[in-house]
Formats: C-alpha cells, sequence, structure tokens
C-alpha cells in the first residue's frame, strides 16, 4: 500500500508556470492531489507507544522508517506526526518521535 493510492493525478497548465514548463520542455506536469490527514486523536495517542529520537548528522527520516517499520517509504507517517513535512523542517538535536506500532498508525489514518 502506498500513499498514493486513491489519490487523483491532477494536470498542473498553471500559467504561473509557463517559465518553468517553457525551459524543461513541457506544456504541464502530472501531480498527485494533495491529501489532508487527519492527526491522532489524544484518545489514539494514549494507544500507541511513543519513541523519542534525537536528530543527528546522518539521520533522515526514510532511514528511521526502515529502522523501526521495516519499510523506507513510510518515512511520511514520522513526518505527518511530527508535523515537519520534510528533513529541512528538522533542526540537528531536535526530538522526532516515532509512533509505533505501525498497523494502528495506518488504521488510525484509514491508510
Amino acid at each position: 500500500m502506498s500513499r498514493y493510492d486513491d489519490r487523483e493525478i491532477l494536470i498542473n497548465n498553471d500559467p504561473i508556470y509557463r517559465t518553468i514548463f517553457k525551459n524543461r520542455g513541457v506544456s504541464h506536469v502530472k501531480q498527485y492531489e494533495t491529501v489532508t490527514m487527519r492527526y491522532p486523536t489524544p484518545e489514539e495517542i494514549l494507544e500507541l507507544t511513543i519513541l523519542g529520537h534525537t536528530w543527528g548528522l546522518s539521520d533522515r527520516l526514510y532511514k528511521l522508517a526502515d529502522q523501526y517499520y521495516g519499510d523506507p517509504t513510510r518515512w511520511w507517517i514520522i513526518a505527518w506526526y511530527n508535523q515537519k513535512p520534510t528533513e529541512a523542517h528538522i533542526s540537528y538535536g531536535d526530538t522526532i518521535f516515532i509512533p509505533l506500532p505501525l498497523d494502528k498508525i495506518l488504521r488510525f489514518l484509514d491508510a
């Protein structure tokens, strides 16, 4: 299962990107519809095991997902839970929280 399953693919041909499209030799780009995911309720959070991880120099979300979930493509769950959409939003020394177990998180997300 992928986070892209059941998401509509949209065509972006917005004139604001005309120069970018021209430079790339394309008339449009395809992109996935942005999904809105709800955050777990306080009651749901109480059902989870939350592990803390101090962000270091070689850390990457996909590496943490592989370590804790056995699947590097689940990096987005850690990003979502911490409300840090990309690694650029995380600073060295920040505590990143890893929600477990994965099956319960996916159930909460209905993913």
